[in-house]
């Protein structure tokens, strides 16, 4: 008898990306637009050591710091490691190293790029400078990376007050996480079952408690699991949350609900979006059923299927 073939093996890019608002402090605020002023501001502790970049309470006993100074642009390599395929959105397009420097009159280092024709061209010791960019906004990205400097060490340091026109207050900082998921034998049967429109949990053989999604071993007692067991489709609201921020290149409407659901012969509620009812009417315990859209293997959202609330004594332990 032919084996049965192998499933597929699935794996997809994904991508996690939100924009991060953040308000700066006096500290901060002057850091920033001192590098839309080609100035580079540390602040001094009181012992007398130089942190840059600055911070607004001292690591060592945390006390509040607000004597900022100045300090050279030009500084020396600490350490190094040589970045040979730069990634979307890196200082550098070609290859580079990561770099941290101590800038002249700096106690600490500052991390940033180091153009070089490459790793031999590096090495701890070696005098780098800033280069700046053309167009700088008061970012970090003022400083376009750093790149090899054969002048001296510039002497001493310059108090600050801190004080520019215009000065950066705010800033949106981008956070991207690119990588490729390989789901795995467990999920991977999940999300095949899907494709049938079927849900697809495993049993653990020692609790006996039945797991959707499948994570491959039972998180309780920490065995394998292999028993595949058909849940829902129906289940039970357990808990949920109104939405009232809209997601970016999401096309729903906001408010709108998201909630955990407890698919009939599961022990573990999994998570989906409920329409076909005003928001406002959503409530632990309804009784819902997925909908399918045409192109999508997997439930567009949950509705109301019309039956009695469950009772909560039937839930109770799944929240």
């Amino acid at each position: 008898m032919a084996a049965a073939p192998a499933p597929e093996t699935l794996s997809a890019p994904l991508v996690v990306e939100f924009p991060f608002t953040r308000s700066l402090g006096p500290v901060q605020s002057a850091f920033l637009t001192g590098l839309r002023e080609r100035t580079v501001l540390g602040v001094r502790t009181g012992d007398g050591t130089i942190l840059v970049p600055p911070v607004e309470y001292d690591p060592v006993t945390a006390d509040e710091l607000r004597d900022l100074v100045e300090v050279g642009s030009a500084g020396t390599v600490t350490t190094w490691a040589w970045n040979p395929a730069p990634r979307r959105d890196q200082p550098l397009a070609t290859p580079f190293a990561w770099v941290l420097v101590n800038l002249d009159g700096a106690d600490t280092a500052l991390l940033h790029a180091l153009d070089a024709p490459g790793p031999e061209a590096v090495h701890t010791g070696m005098r780098v400078r800033v280069r700046w960019a053309e167009e700088r906004t008061g970012a970090i990205t003022d400083i376009a990376c750093f790149e090899p400097y054969e002048g001296q060490t510039s002497t001493g340091v310059r108090d600050h007050s801190g004080e520019f026109e215009d000065a950066v207050t705010g800033i949106v900082a981008a956070a991207r996480l690119d990588y490729t998921y390989a789901p795995g034998r467990a999920q991977a049967g999940y999300i095949h079952a899907l494709a049938d429109r079927r849900t697809v949990g495993e049993r653990c053989p020692s609790c006996r408690k039945v797991y959707v999604p499948p994570r491959g071993a039972c998180p309780t007692c920490g065995v394998a699991t292999a028993e595949q067991v058909e849940v829902g489709p129906r289940g039970t609201v357990t808990t949920y949350c109104i939405v009232n921020i809209k997601a970016k290149n999401l096309d729903i409407e906001v408010p709108y609900v998201y909630a955990h659901i407890a698919l009939d012969g599961a022990d573990l509620a999994l998570h989906g979006r409920i329409g076909g009812i005003p928001y406002d009417q959503v409530r632990e315990g309804l009784r819902v059923e997925p909908v399918w859209s045409a192109e999508s293997r997997y439930p567009d959202h949950y509705r109301p299927t019309g039956e009695p609330d469950a009772d909560y004594d039937t839930y109770k332990e799944l929240l």
